[in-house]
């Protein structure tokens, strides 16, 4: 009995994983045709506002933590929902330029070939796909992007989501937001961490628990809408309040 349970358990991680790679395919070649309609809304950084949230220090020393006004809103709407749990948001990065994220692509695809020394270019960017979009493609460059974690003030330490230890989140399947293959408790703040998000209209990325969007094509898509209202900013200062 102990063995079917072993296997069943095995299977249904199998089958949802599976699922979610089909439909992150899916999204891939759907995001291409969602039409863009930018609301000009201005960046916002995070810094300014008066809600208390946990910023992990970025890889770029002059980050602001810039958000578009609306994101920037509902995050503090989120901030004072924990507030009542003694909780606070983790700030883990919003709003990144196309250098930045030419460094966590290369980063990843530097680690990836030490790991994989006799696979192809291609394989290695197929597999860095799935935890860290290509400089042109990351969400992250509308401003309607947020990593998030959360902060427990009594305990005073990040929670446990299954994959991370403090900020840092270790890539790996499990990161999948349903995973089957982790606690209650990891799920249970799982669920905490999403729905707060999702009752500020967000959407949780499909291979990243704690990455949402809001407002971008992969908003969009997942939400039905018509089109995105925020495209990509290269030069935030055009925006900036």
């Amino acid at each position: 009995m102990i063995l079917v349970n072993k296997f069943m358990k095995k299977s249904n991680t199998l089958k949802y994983c599976k699922e979610v790679e089909r439909k992150m395919k899916e999204q891939y070649l759907n995001l291409r045709n969602v039409i863009i309609r930018e609301k000009g809304s201005p960046l916002v950084s995070l810094k300014k506002s008066n809600q208390e949230f946990v910023f992990e220090p970025s890889i770029n020393l002059n980050y602001s933590y810039l958000v578009r006004l609306e994101v920037f809103q509902k995050l503090e709407n989120i901030s004072k929902k924990l507030k009542t749990q003694d909780k606070v948001l983790v700030i883990k990065s919003v709003w990144r330029s196309v250098k930045h994220q030419k460094i966590l692509w290369s980063n990843k695809i530097k680690e990836l070939r030490k790991k994989h020394p006799g696979r192809h270019l291609e394989d290695i960017e197929k597999m860095a796909s799935i935890f860290v979009a290509s400089p042109k493609e990351s969400m992250h460059l509308t401003g309607g992007s947020v990593d998030a974690l959360i902060y427990d003030l009594k305990k005073e330490k990040i929670i446990d989501f299954g994959t991370n230890k403090g900020y840092k989140i270790i890539l790996n399947k499990k990161c999948y937001p349903f995973h089957p293959g982790i606690t209650l408790e990891e799920k249970k703040n799982r669920k905490l961490l999403i729905s707060l998000f999702e009752s500020e209209d967000f959407v949780c990325d499909l291979t990243e628990y704690w990455h949402f969007n809001y407002g971008n094509t992969a908003w969009a898509l997942e939400k039905n809408k018509k089109c995105a209202i925020y495209g990509p900013v290269e030069n935030p200062d055009q925006l900036k309040m």
